[in-house]
């Protein structure tokens, strides 16, 4: 598995304002290091501690991004580092991550997660759910984190068809939260969906951000 050819063949096939964030989760170290010598900067995670191990070892100029379901117990171990969650459902875990950006003194940049697969297992909010959130009282009073887009995962399926629909109902998702409560405010920017079974189909549909890791990485490793 060549990480550096694997990630010049993906990076080449991205238009320009599509980031490669590529997932390292599980993987050690030296597979990071071996995509960092190429020159790739964002790498995700999906378990904190696993997180906050790799950032005291890799060089500090890594943008390290939470992709898996967070808890509120574990925002402690990166809010001091991590420079993106994609994972936030709920209103009671942003309230967290803002207790702990300012123990930090820093804003946090999340991203929405919105279920829109088909598949039960996946979290996310509904639409109606974010704009509950939006228009809280609570959030309104939020000043140490910052919402830059929406993140989903489309159904884990052979139909192409359906995953170019779900994608389709994020974009739209991002679409009517930016004009009804971003308006005018450039940092909402990010739509973050795609890996590596459907990415070019997330291309297509207008998705500023890719997270990819078997295609570059190799098959995951499970912890257990």
């Amino acid at each position: 598995m060549n990480i550096k050819e694997n990630i010049e063949r993906i990076s080449a096939g991205l238009p320009e304002g599509v980031r490669l964030i590529a997932v390292s989760k599980t993987k050690p170290a030296e597979a990071i290091e071996e995509a960092y010598a190429w020159g790739q900067r964002a790498f995700g995670e999906n378990r904190p501690q696993e997180m906050a191990s790799k950032y005291r070892l890799l060089p500090k100029d890594i943008e390290w991004h939470m992709i898996g379901q967070l808890q509120e117990k574990n925002v402690k171990y990166i809010a001091p580092f991590v420079r993106l969650i994609h994972s936030v459902d709920s209103l009671k875990l942003l309230v967290k991550i803002e207790r702990e950006a300012a123990k930090c003194a820093r804003t946090i940049d999340c991203l929405l997660e919105f279920h829109i697969a088909e598949e039960t297992t996946k979290s996310g909010l509904t639409y109606e759910q974010a704009v509950a959130i939006m228009e809280s009282e609570e959030y309104k009073m939020l000043e140490n984190v910052r919402i830059t887009g929406v993140m989903g995962i489309a159904t884990y399926t052979e139909n192409t068809e359906q995953v170019r629909r779900e994608f389709r109902e994020l974009k739209q998702i991002f679409l009517r939260l930016k004009e009804h409560y971003f308006s005018g405010k450039p940092e909402f920017r990010e739509i973050s969906m795609g890996m590596s079974g459907d990415y070019r189909i997330a291309v297509e549909e207008g998705c500023t951000m890719v997270r990819i890791g078997s295609s570059i990485f190799g098959q995951r490793e499970y912890q257990h």
